[in-house]
């Protein structure tokens, strides 16, 4: 039965499209150790008047502060329509000229929805909402091939936290082949569009992620890295767990692991009046406390663990950007500003030197 079940999927896929799903089964190893910064928030904090300094106390734009710190990519998110324009294609591809101009590597992830994708949450761009398996398949190449030709990114993860899929419902990882065949097509846009980005596949967590990337590997999808999402309050507050987990992934499959998301608080405090989704002593791991050399000292233990890994792709903070940007009465302000890179006078915090070359 594994035998034809195998035959079945090779199937589907050669009738996707008449190109190789990956024309280039090894391609060559991006030697870059990845330290990014996830900034999909700042072209509209731009917009606010805010002034970020440097550790010094320099008054600099964000990404000059990030760069001078030793940062090397930016990771930007991608939502089809957004309601507001914010992570649209146009200001992502804006965003990535700058973001090239100053030196930098371009990750791009494409959330295939109009707003958050994760694992709880996928939903369908109403652009494409009533559109058959054919036509989603034709969707999501037009849609990759577009995005991969304007921007031209370093990476790309194609999906954002797919554990159950994309798509939904069409495209659940439960819902037959029809999750790994829209997923195909994207690798294989991105193939023929450019012949250096490199692709992620991202898992948001780690239990489960050996079984996800088999199942990637038995449908035969190309790819050239493994991202995971590690934060400890939802995904365990044990490093040796976090190391021992991503060898074993790295033994299992040989490819390049990457970090792709994380972040940690520098205090339990808030800068405006929307709820933290970190908040309480219990959330931590009790040896790194939420103060500013805990943080520091918490990015630098994961960043070890990257480094250890044979093959370690890097690591990408998280909401580094997401500041308290609309002042201190805001109740749909920031969820986050008690984890990003910057404190509540948006001075360059110690968490900076995790960065360094």
């Amino acid at each position: 039965m594994r035998f034809a079940f195998i035959i079945f999927a090779l199937l589907i896929f050669t009738g996707c499209k008449d190109d190789d799903p990956n024309p280039d089964p090894n391609p060559q190893p991006d030697t870059t150790f990845m330290r990014g910064a996830d900034l999909s928030f700042l072209p509209e904090i731009e917009t606010y008047p805010i002034t970020f300094t440097d550790t010094e106390g320099n008054e600099k734009d964000m990404l000059t502060i990030l760069k001078e710190a030793g940062c090397n990519t930016v990771r930007l998110r991608l939502w089809h329509t957004p309601a507001t324009g914010h992570s649209g294609l146009d200001e992502v591809a804006a965003f990535s000229q700058r973001i090239k101009a100053a030196g930098l590597k371009v990750y791009i992830t494409v959330h295939f929805s109009d707003t958050w994708a994760d694992p709880g949450q996928q939903a369908t761009p109403a652009a494409w909402q009533g559109l058959t398996l054919a036509q989603l398949r034709d969707s999501v190449y037009s849609y990759t091939t577009r995005i991969v030709t304007r921007i031209k990114p370093d990476y790309i993860s194609l999906g954002n936290e797919i554990n159950g899929g994309i798509l939904w419902e069409t495209g659940r990882i439960d819902n037959g082949s029809n999750f790994f065949q829209l997923l195909g097509q994207a690798v294989q846009a991105t193939r023929k569009a450019s012949s250096t980005t490199k692709i992620i596949i991202h898992y948001g967590g780690l239990d489960g992620a050996e079984g996800f990337f088999n199942q990637i590997r038995t449908y035969n999808i190309g790819y050239d890295i493994m991202g995971i999402s590690y934060y400890p309050y939802w995904h365990g507050k044990d490093l040796s767990t976090v190391q021992n987990t991503l060898n074993g992934l790295y033994v299992e499959f040989g490819k390049p692991l990457l970090v792709a998301e994380t972040a940690y608080p520098f205090t339990l405090d808030w800068a405006d009046w929307t709820n933290n989704l970190i908040g309480l002593e219990a959330q931590l791991i009790p040896e790194y406390p939420a103060t500013p050399q805990g943080q520091l000292d918490f990015m630098l233990a994961l960043r070890t663990i990257t480094e250890s890994i044979d093959n370690g792709a890097g690591f990408c903070y998280w909401g580094g950007d997401y500041v308290a940007f609309k002042g201190p009465q805001a109740k749909d302000g920031s969820s986050w500003e008690n984890q990003a890179l910057f404190d509540f006078d948006f001075h360059a915090l110690p968490v900076m030197q995790v960065f360094h070359e």
